[in-house]
């Protein structure tokens, strides 16, 4: 009598998927918290700007980081075999999308921080509602993603959910914010409600 021996059981993607929800959830809820509870300073400077200056360049940071988040797609899909007539991956590929994802969130930061004192998290408004969100929601769904990188039992669907999710985000908040800059205080469909401070004092 011949015997087969089992094929090994992968392990439960479970608790993986859970600890990556979890971790989303928190983040969330801490950068929320600390800008519902911070008071604003509209003073607050970034790399010494101030008022439209920092504006400004808040809005070129923010394009600097969409360019990015679309590069890191394009990587991603290179990296996973789902390129457009591009079949074999280059050693370099891997690498360069980690890095330019810690590139990527460098520049996150002084925004973010600029952000939460300058304004804290704001809903009035469907615009400043939808950035808020947003970019609380950035950082869970970042910290979600650290975690499943590391995690090796995890559906097929988990990261590129993780990874194209941050990307959306990241086009929202471009949308709600550089688009908002450059189209001269407005955008379209998030123009009601009210979004704009006495002069001098744009919000972003």
């Amino acid at each position: 009598m011949s015997h087969t021996r089992p094929a090994p059981r992968r392990p439960e993607a479970g608790p993986a998927l859970a600890l990556a929800f979890v971790a989303a959830a928190v983040v969330f809820a801490a950068v929320f918290l600390v800008g519902r509870v911070n008071t604003p300073d509209y003073t607050a400077t970034l790399f010494g700007r101030t008022d439209v200056a920092a504006v400004r360049l808040k809005a070129q940071l923010a394009t600097a980081v969409l360019v990015l988040a679309a590069l890191q797609l394009l990587l991603a899909l290179w990296m996973y075999g789902r390129m457009p007539g591009v079949r074999r991956m280059p050693g370099p590929v891997p690498i360069t999308h980690r890095i330019v994802g810690v590139v990527l969130f460098a520049l996150t930061v002084p925004i973010t921080v600029h952000c939460v004192r300058a304004y804290g998290v704001q809903l009035n408004g469907s615009r400043a509602a939808v950035h808020s969100i947003a970019g609380c929601f950035f950082y869970g769904a970042f910290a979600a993603k650290v975690l499943l990188v590391r995690s090796r039992r995890l559906p097929g669907w988990a990261l590129p959910l993780a990874g194209g999710a941050l990307v959306v985000v990241v086009v929202v908040l471009w949308y709600t914010s550089a688009l908002w800059y450059f189209d001269g205080g407005s955008v379209p469909l998030l123009s009601l409600g009210p979004h704009h401070l006495p002069p001098g004092k744009d919000r972003l």
